[in-house]
């Protein structure tokens, strides 16, 4: 078990090495990684399930006690990402299904990813893990309907059907993770530090499968899709802090905010895509997982040099990157 738990150590924390080497092996010989496209949604299922192991109701405390930041938050996370990946897709005139998938990486909700790059920034973690659990909570309500309003443009969206593939592959793993914590603590006390190894297992090979299924439409527009992506990650991490930043948020919220905002859960984006609007339209996601798990860490680490100054600073050491799941 102290082997897999180092194993899972290094996993997570070289998650972005992990998913770039994957997705170049797959780009370059696709063919063994083919056989994986069939099981995205059970995977991503598996990353859902680890989320719910790790969720505890403190995680949902600041709902309660200090809703402001969370409500600025998660407000933030579904209108500025949403509206940048529009504008962004108007602005280089992207293909119909590429600006669908860019709406839609746009349109889920934070990744829990971020809440190690928070703890890391000097940000508030429980305002990171709180906004991470809500806005997935959200998702099954808020993703389908703000695709429906501003990707329908491009490509059509079934509302309802979305709702159930979110229900299926995000709620009821979540759930279930849930009640094996509340039944089985112990267990899942012994388990929960391999949890990043087998999310950061099931990312990458839902990464290589796109990848190596998208070879010639990755080869053509590779080039514009990452221009979109890298830019649509900058507004929500800049947009995120300035948010925090014009409504009067101390800083360690400003941070939290701006990498919850900035960092998406690309692996629901790739289901997602993968069964409602096509391969190409995966392609946003695929970029974004690594992206943001590059773009995170670096902002990161300039913002742990940086003290918050005097304002109040709330973390939880408790919840570091042992318990987290990189999405």
């Amino acid at each position: 078990m102290k082997i897999l738990e180092a194993i899972s150590t290094i996993a997570g924390k070289y998650f972005a090495v992990w998913v770039i080497l994957i997705a170049l092996l797959a780009f370059i010989a696709p063919d063994p990684f083919l056989i994986f496209g069939g099981y995205i949604t059970i995977l991503l299922g598996i990353v859902m399930f680890g989320m719910g192991l790790t969720l505890k109701v403190v995680d949902f405390k600041l709902i309660v006690t200090n809703p402001i930041p969370v409500i600025i938050g998660v407000c933030a996370q579904y209108i500025i990402m949403p509206l940048s990946a529009f504008l962004i897709s108007y602005m280089l005139n992207l293909p119909a299904e590429l600006a669908a998938g860019l709406v839609l990486l746009g349109s889920v909700p934070g990744g829990t990813a971020s809440n190690v790059m928070v703890y890391l920034a000097k940000g508030n973690v429980p305002l990171s893990i709180t906004m991470t659990s809500f806005s997935t909570l959200l998702a099954p309500i808020a993703t389908p309907l703000i695709l429906l309003l501003l990707a329908g443009k491009w490509m059509p969206v079934d509302p309802m059907a979305m709702f159930t593939s979110i229900i299926q592959v995000i709620i009821f793993p979540i759930i279930l993770g849930i009640v094996v914590r509340k039944f089985a603590p112990q267990v899942v006390e012994k388990s929960i530090n391999i949890i990043p190894l087998i999310s950061v297992i099931a990312i990458i090979i839902i990464v290589s499968a796109v990848v190596a299924g998208n070879v010639e439409s990755i080869t053509s527009a590779g080039a514009i899709i990452f221009t979109a992506v890298v830019i649509h990650n900058a507004f929500g991490l800049l947009l995120g802090y300035l948010t925090g930043l014009v409504l009067g948020l101390d800083e360690s919220n400003r941070r939290a905010i701006s990498i919850e905002v900035g960092m998406q859960n690309s692996g629901l984006g790739v289901a997602l895509a993968s069964a409602h609007f096509g391969p190409i339209a995966a392609l946003p996601s695929v970029i974004g997982a690594v992206w943001h798990n590059i773009s995170g860490p670096i902002l990161a680490t300039y913002w742990s040099k940086k003290p918050v100054g005097v304002e109040k600073q709330l973390h939880n050491p408790v919840q570091k990157d042992n318990s987290e799941t990189p999405i």
